[in-house]
């Protein structure tokens, strides 16, 4: 009775949404468990190609090896490419200080995209059903999720052709058809917050609404479909008012503050940057020039009348780099030796006699000072930035050369007056920044 049923109606959902689904080139997560096992059915019985990845975490010992053992006979059975890993789950928790569960899931997607990429898989298939997705519903509305941790499991980057099916109708379909799985001794306790819900809170809601999974199913269509209106307001937003600059993306405070209502907006358009807290990101619009909130992998910065976003980079630059100009240079920035004259802020013509090499890269250093060229006398770099408008970062990532401590060129900027080549000098030095 299931097996009909399940796989006539397979068909029809991969069809309906998954474009091309059979001649993608699949990888399916197979734990060995009831729910992948069966994903792993259907699969062949409708003659869809696809390879496997099974992860051993070691958290089980000899149940762990006899699942892998299982996984591997089944493909070799099946004539399916098998890819397996055994994973130091514990000792990655433990360096992470992380739970086991965060650890495996970790551990599992990150290998699972190395074989996408290497392998140039289109998709990777996970086992996940109707039943999960309500679970993961109910921990995400403890957690005071927004719309799209109210949707369940996200289908974003990985596809689960299961989810339209109950745990009872995937069960049926493997009695019906004979088919052997392995049981996780882990799933019968209670440890985990999953496992609670799954074994008390559901079955007593089931028992109170036999229609619950379908009305639970028709739910999550509609959180999907505003969840999907509301991205489209947030990607047109973005579209003209995330500007792109040279040193990360601007966004004007007044658009943000037009925004209604302001709460949903920020979090939306300011959380997958790492930006959370509300109240800051609020105080932020309200606060002066130079104020700014740090994710893990993002800053925030008011600049003005805007709001800078700039990723952070891992690589911090040198504090000085020293350099001889018999070459062109390609890192940090990347300056050229010129024969030409060009008098432009891109240019810098100096007298190479009052160079003492090698010369220095450097970024500014509070009580730097220099004698800016077209100027009367010398001039704070603080004050330089200020008259010129410079922003946070652009002041962070402005790079100096200099002659031992004097500041030769602020570069792309202006020449130090003192420096400065001219039609009478003989031995220039020409240098143009790309």
């Amino acid at each position: 009775m299931y097996f009909c049923s399940v796989n006539s109606h397979f068909k029809l959902h991969i069809d309906k949404e998954f474009n091309n689904f059979c001649d993608q080139k699949l990888l399916l997560a197979l734990s060995g468990g009831l729910d992948s096992r069966v994903l792993l059915d259907l699969l062949h019985q409708n003659n869809i190609s696809f390879s496997v990845a099974h992860c051993n975490f070691d958290l089980r010992a000899d149940a762990s090896e006899k699942d892998t053992v299982f996984c591997a006979s089944l493909c070799e059975q099946h004539k399916i490419p098998f890819y397996t890993k055994k994973f130091e789950t514990k000792q990655f928790a433990d360096h992470n200080k992380i739970s086991i569960q965060m650890a495996a899931r970790d551990l599992r997607y990150a290998w699972f995209n190395e074989l996408k990429s290497e392998y140039e898989f289109s998709h990777i298939l996970t086992g996940h059903h109707l039943d999960d997705q309500l679970e993961t519903f109910l921990i995400n509305l403890g957690r005071g999720t927004g719309l799209k941790g109210l949707r369940g499991i996200s289908t974003d980057t990985i596809l689960r052709p299961l989810l339209p099916f109950s745990k009872d109708e995937i069960e049926g379909y493997a009695n019906d058809k004979g088919l052997n799985w392995s049981e996780d001794a882990s799933n019968a306790k209670d440890d985990y917050l999953r496992n609670h819900i799954r074994h008390h809170v559901v079955p007593q809601w089931k028992a109170s609404n036999e229609n619950l999974l379908q009305q639970v199913a028709h739910t999550f269509e509609n959180i999907s479909l505003a969840q999907e209106a509301l991205k489209g307001v947030l990607d047109a937003f973005k579209q003209k008012n995330f500007i792109a600059k040279k040193q990360g993306t601007s966004i004007a405070i007044e658009a943000l503050k037009e925004l209604k209502p302001a709460a949903y907006y920020l979090h939306a358009l300011f959380f997958p940057y790492g930006f959370g807290n509300l109240p800051d990101l609020s105080s932020l619009l309200e606060a002066q020039s130079g104020k700014q909130l740090i994710s893990q992998s993002h800053r925030l910065i008011r600049d003005r009348e805007v709001l800078l976003l700039s990723p952070i980079t891992n690589s911090a630059d040198s504090d000085e780099i020293f350099w001889t100009p018999n070459a062109d240079l390609l890192t940090p920035v990347k300056l050229t030796l010129e024969k030409n004259r060009s008098p432009d802020p891109d240019t810098a013509i100096l007298n190479t006699t009052l160079l003492k090499y090698p010369l220095i890269l450097r970024k500014y250093r509070k009580g730097d000072y220099f004698y800016p060229a077209g100027m009367q006398g010398k001039k704070k770099m603080s004050k330089f930035f200020k008259d010129q408008k410079f922003s946070l970062l652009d002041k962070e990532n402005q790079w100096l050369l200099c002659s031992e401590q004097e500041i030769v060129w602020v570069i792309g900027q202006r020449v130090d007056a003192r420096f400065i080549g001219n039609s009478e000098t003989n031995n220039l030095l020409i240098l143009k920044i790309h």
